[in-house]
C-alpha cells in the first residue's frame, strides 16, 4: 500500500503484537486495508521481496533490518529502506491491545523526511599513539600496539620495570604537566623529573654497574630515595651525558594523534572525555578494549557540527563584567570557554549533547544535530497522528540513541512495557530536550513530557534538565494547568514511574505553529497559546530565581540615568529615549542575564523573575525619567539633574574643584567646558610650574 508515495510493510512478530490492518490505514489515513504479515522475515519474505521496486519502503520491524538489508541487495534492488520498531515500543506492554494510536503515531514519524544534513567536523589520525603511565603496563602496551600503530612512551613512574632490549619506539619519562585537543591534535607537554634521560641513554649498563646502592635498575631510571648523591654513574656515563643531577630542562611539548592513558588517576576529568582518548584504568579488560578502540582510529573522520552560535546576542559578558555562564558550566567536554565578551566553542571537543543550547536564555546557542524545527516537525506529527487516531493524555518519552534505547527496548521485552500513551521519540542525547521543545510539545497537545537519563548520563546534565523543567513547570501551574508535567525519569526506576504516572492536565485545542529556529519565538508561540488556552489566565507568573524571564526593579532614588545598563543590555531590552531622559524596558526581550545590574554604578537595578503574558511584554515601558540639566552658560541640555548632582556631591569637597570655577565648570556642556577653561585667566597652568 502506499503512504504519501512510501510502501509500508508490517509484521505482528509471529502474531505477538496485536494490530488491526483496518483500523491502522484510518489512522494513517492510508485509503486501503493494511496487510500484517506475521513472519515478514521468514515466510512471508516474498510480500517484501515484491515491494523493492518501490523507492521507498517502510518496514515496521527493527531486529531483522540486517536481513531485510541483505535481501535487497542480493536483489540489486536500491529503495530508501527504513525502519522503525513497533514491537518493544508498542505491542510487547501491558496495554499493547490500546497501542494503536502509538503505533500510527511511530509510523507517521518514519515516513518524514530526513533530516537536512550539518556541516561536519573532519578529524585526520596518522596512528601517532603515545602511552602514559607506569613503565611495566605501558611498556606492555606499547609492545602490543607497535604492530599497527606509531608509539611512544611517556613513564610517569618506572621502578620495578625493565626497558626493551630493542629501542623500537621512543620512550621518555617525566611528569605530564599538560594534555588536551583531540582526536588527531592531543598535546602533551611534560618535565623531566629524573636525572637519566631515556632519550640520550644508551642503556649500556655502566651506571647500573658503578652504583655502590644499587639505586640502578633496567628501566635506566634512578631510585632518588636510595641514592646517596655519590654520582659513580655520572662519571661511568662518561661523555653520553645521559645523567644530570642538576638538571632544569624546559617542559618538552610533543602532539600526537591517539592517548592511551594508563595513570592510576586520569590525567583528563571531564566527563566526555575527547575522541582519540581513552583512560581504561587498571582493569585488564578494560585496557584490552580501550587498545582495540584506539587501533581503529587511523584515518581521516567526520562528525556533524552539533551546534549553531550567534555571538550577536549572547548575554556572556560586557566590558569585563560576567553575565550568563550557563552553556560553559554545563559543557561536559570542556569544548566551551569565554571569549572576551562571548564564548568560544571547540567543534572538535563538542560531544553533541546539546546541553548549551538547553539552557542557553536568548537562543544564542541553538542545536543543529538535528535542527529544532524539524525534531519540532517529527513530535508535531507523532502527536498529531495519536491523538487523530482516538489516542487521549500522550506523554512523550525522549531518550537518546544509546543506553536509554536500551533501557526502553529491555522493558518491551522483559518487563511490563511502555504503557499505550506513552510514546517514545529518540533523540542523540537526552541534555538537547529544551524548554521550546518542552512547552511547544504541550501546546500541540501532550499531557506530559519525560527525559530519560541513564547512569552515563553527567549530573550537569541531569541538574540543568531539572533547572529548566523547573521554570517549564512554574509557568503551565501558573497558568491552571494541573498535574506534573515535566520531569527527568532515571532508567533504574523506569517502569515503575510511567505505570503510576497520572496524566497532566492538556490544551483542549492543540496548536498549529511550528517550532522556530529561534529560542524566544517558539516560546512567544507557546506562551499566547497555552494562555489562551487556560481561561482566565494571569497577568503575570512568578518564576524561580533563575529563570530566564522577568522584568526590572529600578531605584528611582538613586538611579541617575546614566544609561551604562544600556550599553550593557546585549539582547535591546532596555531602550533610550531620543527627545527626553528616560530609561525603556521591553520585557520580552530580557533574558535576566544580570549585565544591566551588575554594570549600574548607582547599584540600582534589581531582577525579578516573572512571566509577563500578552502584548504588554513586547511593549516598551518607561523605568525612570528625570528632569534634563541645561548649560549653565548656554542653556543646552547635556545630562539629568540626578546625575550631575551626584557628580556635584561625589567631588564637591575636592581640593581639585575648590575655586578657579572648576565646579562650576561641571555644570557646563562640552563645549562650554572648553571655552570655559581657555578664557580663565586667573587659574594656574602647566607654564606656571618650575622644573
Amino acid at each position: 500500500m502506499g503512504l504519501e508515495g512510501k510502501t509500508l510493510k508490517v509484521c505482528s512478530c509471529n502474531k505477538t503484537v496485536a494490530i488491526d490492518g483496518r483500523a491502522l490505514a484510518a489512522a494513517l489515513k492510508a485509503g486501503e486495508p493494511i496487510q500484517v504479515h506475521s513472519e515478514l522475515c521468514r515466510k512471508d519474505a516474498a510480500a517484501f521481496q515484491a515491494a523493492l521496486g518501490d523507492a521507498e519502503v517502510i518496514v515496521a520491524c527493527t531486529q531483522e533490518a540486517p536481513l531485510f538489508s541483505e535481501i535487497a541487495e542480493a536483489a540489486g534492488a536500491r529503495p530508501n529502506l527504513r525502519f522503525v520498531n513497533l514491537r518493544e515500543q508498542a505491542g510487547w506492554s501491558g496495554e499493547g491491545a490500546q497501542a494503536l494510536p502509538k503505533i500510527a503515531a511511530l509510523i507517521a514519524a518514519a515516513a518524514l523526511p530526513e533530516p537536512e544534513p550539518v556541516p561536519a567536523v573532519s578529524f585526520k589520525s596518522g596512528g601517532q599513539l603515545l602511552v602514559i603511565g607506569q613503565a611495566a603496563a605501558a611498556l606492555d602496551w606499547a609492545e602490543r600496539l607497535s604492530g599497527n600503530l606509531e608509539v611512544n612512551v611517556l613513564i610517569t613512574e618506572a621502578r620495578g620495570a625493565e626497558l626493551p632490549l630493542e629501542r623500537k619506539f621512543p620512550v621518555w619519562s617525566g611528569k605530564v604537566a599538560r594534555l588536551a585537543g583531540w582526536l588527531g591534535a592531543f598535546e602533551v607537554e611534560w618535565t623531566q623529573d629524573n636525572p637519566i634521560d631515556l632519550e640520550t641513554c644508551t642503556r649500556c649498563n655502566a651506571c647500573i654497574r658503578a652504583c655502590p646502592e644499587q639505586a640502578i635498575d633496567y628501566s635506566y631510571q634512578i631510585d632518588l630515595d636510595k641514592c646517596k648523591a655519590h654520582r659513580a654513574c655520572v662519571k661511568a656515563c662518561g661523555a653520553i651525558g645521559a645523567i644530570d643531577f642538576s638538571r632544569a630542562a624546559a617542559p618538552r611539548k610533543e602532539v600526537f594523534d591517539l592517548v592511551l592513558d594508563l595513570s592510576r588517576e586520569p590525567l583528563l576529568r571531564t566527563p566526555q572525555l575527547p575522541q582519540g582518548y581513552a583512560a581504561p584504568g587498571a582493569d585488564p579488560l578494560e585496557q584490552s578494549l580501550a587498545a582495540q578502540a584506539l587501533a581503529a582510529l587511523v584515518g581521516e573522520f567526520e562528525k556533524p557540527r552539533f551546534f549553531q552560535y550567534e555571538a550577536r546576542i549572547c548575554a556572556h559578558s560586557r566590558s569585563g563584567r560576567k553575565g550568563c555562564d550557563l552553556c560553559i558550566d554545563v559543557c561536559s567536554s570542556g569544548a566551551i570557554r569565554a571569549d572576551g565578551d562571548k564564548v568560544k566553542v571547540e567543534p572538535h571537543l563538542c560531544a553533541g549533547c546539546g546541553g548549551c543550547a538547553t539552557v542557553c536564555p536568548s537562543g544564542a546557542m541553538t542545536y543543529a544535530y538535528p535542527r529544532v524545527p524539524e525534531i519540532g516537525a517529527r513530535v508535531k506529527t507523532m502527536l498529531t497522528t495519536y491523538r487523530e487516531a482516538g489516542g487521549k493524555d500522550a506523554c512523550l518519552l525522549f531518550h537518546d540513541a544509546s543506553e536509554g534505547r536500551q533501557a526502553v527496548m529491555a522493558l518491551g521485552r522483559r518487563g511490563k512495557g511502555l504503557p499505550a500513551r506513552v510514546i517514545p521519540v529518540e533523540c542523540f542525547h537526552a541534555a538537547s530536550i529544551g524548554i521550546d521543545l518542552m512547552l511547544g510539545a504541550l501546546a500541540w497537545g501532550a499531557s506530559q513530557v519525560r527525559v530519560l537519563t541513564t547512569e552515563r548520563t553527567a549530573d550537569t546534565y541531569t541538574t540543568a534538565l531539572a533547572g529548566q523543567m523547573g521554570f517549564a513547570q512554574a509557568i503551565v501551574r501558573g497558568l491552571g494547568f494541573e498535574g506534573e508535567h515535566f520531569a527527568v525519569i532515571d532508567a533504574g526506576v523506569l517502569e515503575a514511574k510511567l505505570w503510576a504516572l497520572q496524566p497532566a492536565r492538556a490544551p483542549q485545542q492543540p496548536a498549529t505553529f511550528n517550532l522556530s529556529a529561534e529560542k524566544r519565538t517558539t516560546l512567544d508561540f507557546a506562551f499566547d497559546h497555552l494562555a489562551k488556552q487556560a481561561g482566565n489566565a494571569p497577568e503575570e507568573i512568578v518564576l524561580p530565581a533563575g529563570a530566564p524571564f522577568g522584568a526590572l526593579a529600578v531605584n528611582k532614588k538613586t538611579c541617575t540615568l546614566c544609561k551604562a545598563c544600556i550599553g550593557a543590555c546585549p539582547e535591546a531590552a532596555l531602550l533610550d529615549a531620543p527627545d527626553y531622559p528616560r530609561l525603556r524596558f521591553i520585557e520580552r526581550n530580557c533574558v535576566q542575564c544580570g549585565l544591566c545590574a551588575d554594570t549600574c554604578p548607582e547599584d540600582a537595578i534589581r531582577l525579578v523573575p516573572r512571566l509577563l503574558l500578552g502584548a504588554q511584554a513586547k511593549n516598551p515601558v518607561t523605568l525612570n525619567e528625570a528632569e534634563p540639566f541645561n548649560c549653565v552658560r548656554c542653556g543646552k541640555p547635556f545630562g539629568t539633574k540626578p546625575m550631575i548632582d551626584a557628580m556635584l556631591g561625589k567631588v564637591g569637597g575636592h581640593p581639585m574643584f575648590a575655586g578657579g570655577g572648576a565646579l562650576k565648570r561641571l555644570q557646563m556642556c562640552a563645549d562650554c567646558r572648553v571655552v570655559d577653561m581657555m578664557n580663565a585667566k586667573d587659574e594656574p597652568s602647566i607654564l606656571d610650574y618650575r622644573k
